[in-house]
């Protein structure tokens, strides 16, 4: 498989941007590739490189094409849509229609803010919450990420542990005092802090995604919120990836549980730049103008976003049943037979998922359920993984510590080739063990 046009672009990207890429995943580093590959274009379950390699698409720009890149529907919104207008810094319509949708299907959500990013959301849920509870301190769980603002970029797994660390240079220590970082599923721990500080929320991913998928305990979810309200602190599910993936109303309908506020992303967008942050009214209330909690932001409910995300998820919830139940018999199907391959071929490696999303773990652990477990993870093995399937035009994510997606246009025939690829890199992985 050629990829001379993506390597050249790499070198020439790296003169002009810091490694080359604008987010640290991106340039393959972990999976020993010279150069990454450079997306052209896509549709569907699929994506072209700059070489016109096609590839069977397991990232789905890291969880928003839960419909196939390019749906019909969504491209003909965003075009009209486009002819209006690219940002008007004023309040649209548009705006008005997806907070609607967020609020009749996001069970915790009376109000919501839209944002651009999902780093937005949390950074702006996080201080609403100090400004409600008038409390500084914060619970995170390490794996857990939260976006790239300072007080939560703490052992926060994703491109960090990708990269090879779990902290980043340049956060102040003042910032970090107020970041209190605990194992996830250790509700010990959790109760200990708040039994002697006062703590203004407990930030979480219901779903853990960024060590890999943890397939969280509910037991450990439902004593979070009852903590939480027992001590005065609010609790935070970060729904960026989860929500509107596992079921249309996110983790909280999955397990139901109803935090106290939510993120969200990606699928709000429908692959167009969002983020949003939302919860009990009289929360949400303190936001200016309407409080003294500031935030603002002039692309901030972009039109073009807006109107793909209303696409997206209007079109989720018209076909709520046939779209959820058609991606968990697709998860379970190759869940299922990679399991059946990882015994057959004696593999030390585990499966974990949750709807429409994976994680394979080379480890001989039997389970994975937090940060240092992940961290036991063969590297060397994930490599040889990554690569036969990349070879044999099927896009892995490129880090071990990441989730694979599953669309709802990813076919049967898809799914049937992806594991005589799988199968093509377990061999290689037990003539890899062998020869050690």
């Amino acid at each position: 498989m050629k990829q001379e046009n993506s390597k050249k672009h790499f070198q020439e990207a790296c003169q002009y941007i810091p490694g080359g890429v604008n987010s640290p995943v991106r340039a393959f580093q972990s999976v020993h590739r010279e150069a990454p590959i450079f997306a052209k274009k896509a549709k569907g379950a699929y994506l072209w490189d700059e070489d016109e390699n096609r590839y069977l698409d397991y990232i789905c720009s890291w969880g928003p094409m839960i419909l196939g890149h390019n749906p019909e529907f969504v491209l003909q919104g965003v075009q009209e849509a486009i002819l209006s207008g690219s940002s008007f810094g004023l309040p649209t319509k548009g705006e008005v229609e997806l907070a609607k949708l967020l609020v009749q299907t996001v069970p915790c959500i009376e109000k919501v803010r839209l944002t651009t990013s999902g780093t937005e959301a949390t950074m702006s849920a996080i201080r609403l919450a100090r400004a409600y509870t008038k409390r500084n301190k914060i619970i995170k769980f390490e794996g857990c990420y939260h976006g790239h603002s300072d007080a939560l970029l703490v052992k926060s797994g994703s491109g960090l542990l990708t990269q090879g660390f779990q902290d980043s240079n340049g956060i102040p220590h003042s910032v970090l005092e107020d970041t209190i970082t605990l194992p996830f599923g250790d509700v010990e721990q959790v109760t200990a802090v708040l039994q002697n500080q006062k703590i203004a929320c407990i930030i979480v991913e219901p779903i853990p995604a960024n060590m890999g998928v943890i397939e969280s305990q509910k037991e450990f979810l439902q004593s979070l919120r009852e903590e939480s309200r027992k001590y005065g602190a609010l609790l935070i599910f970060d729904e960026v990836i989860s929500g509107f993936r596992v079921a249309l109303g996110g983790a909280q309908e999955y397990f139901g549980i109803t935090p106290d506020l939510c993120t969200l992303g990606k699928i709000i967008g429908g692959g167009y730049p969002v983020g949003a942050f939302g919860g009990k009214a009289e929360i949400m209330n303190l936001i200016a103008p309407l409080g003294q909690v500031y935030h603002a932001g002039t692309l901030s409910g972009n039109p073009i976003s807006v109107r793909a995300g209303y696409e997206t998820l209007s079109y989720l919830i018209q076909h709520r049943a046939e779209v959820y139940s058609s991606i968990t018999e697709k998860t379970d199907f190759l869940v299922k037979h990679i399991k059946q391959l990882i015994q057959q071929y004696k593999i030390p490696a585990i499966i974990q998922s949750i709807p429409s999303l994976f994680t394979i773990f080379f480890s001989s652990k039997e389970k994975i359920t937090n940060l240092e477990d992940a961290l036991s993870s063969n590297a060397d093995l994930f490599t040889i993984y990554f690569n036969t399937l990349l070879e044999h035009g099927i896009l892995a994510p490129p880090s071990q510590f990441e989730a694979h997606f599953i669309s709802y246009k990813h076919s049967q025939e898809d799914l049937n080739k992806t594991l005589k690829v799988i199968e093509l890199a377990f061999q290689k992985i037990q003539e890899a063990i062998a020869y050690v």
